[in-house]
């Protein structure tokens, strides 16, 4: 369980299982209320997890090598989306890095750098796309409020079905790293 200053309680279904998410002052008898009235959800949800999860492990790894074309092909396409999507969004940013990321497809860090993961090459183009312009969106809006959900969302209307793809397909993606 986790208590911080949020306001209602959740359940987080995750590769590591089941984390409640609590407001500092909830009792223990109402957590455990909210567990069992949401016990459905919760065992459906850490069923799909853990098929999520021997589907993961029969999918084949990448060696270093394709780890280092995928890359090199990234440092190669994505620059050339961020340029051509920062004009469109009217923004500037600093330097692309790619990575080899276990958790995350991008970032932006507040001085404009943009990182993004090696494993974008192995997407459909239009979610690599949707990760371009979610990224540059943060250099008007560094938050995931809905302002920043609407930027997004003007750049590129297609983005809940690229996202949709992501949680779809991205799991597998991430577990040819490990």
């Amino acid at each position: 369980m986790v208590r911080s200053r949020r306001k209602t309680l959740a359940v987080e279904i995750g590769p590591k299982g089941m984390i409640v998410r609590a407001p500092m002052g909830a009792r223990d008898s109402e957590i455990r209320s909210f567990i069992a009235q949401n016990r459905g959800w919760i065992e459906a949800h850490l069923q799909k997890a853990e098929e999520r999860q021997k589907a993961a492990a029969q999918v084949p790894k990448l060696t270093n090598g394709e780890l280092h074309a995928l890359a090199d092909q990234a440092l190669k396409i994505i620059p050339e989306r961020v340029r051509f999507y920062a004009e469109r969004i009217g923004v500037t940013y600093g330097r692309i890095t790619i990575r080899n990321q276990r958790t995350k497809w991008g970032s932006c860090t507040s001085q404009g750098n943009l990182n993004f993961n090696c494993l974008l090459m192995l997407a459909p183009q239009e979610v690599l796309d949707s990760i371009v312009v979610h990224e540059l969106c943060h250099r008007k809006v560094m938050n995931h409020s809905r302002a920043f959900y609407d930027e997004v969302l003007r750049v590129f209307p297609e983005y809940p079905k690229c996202q949709q793809w992501l949680k779809e397909n991205g799991p597998l993606l991430m577990a040819r790293m490990e």
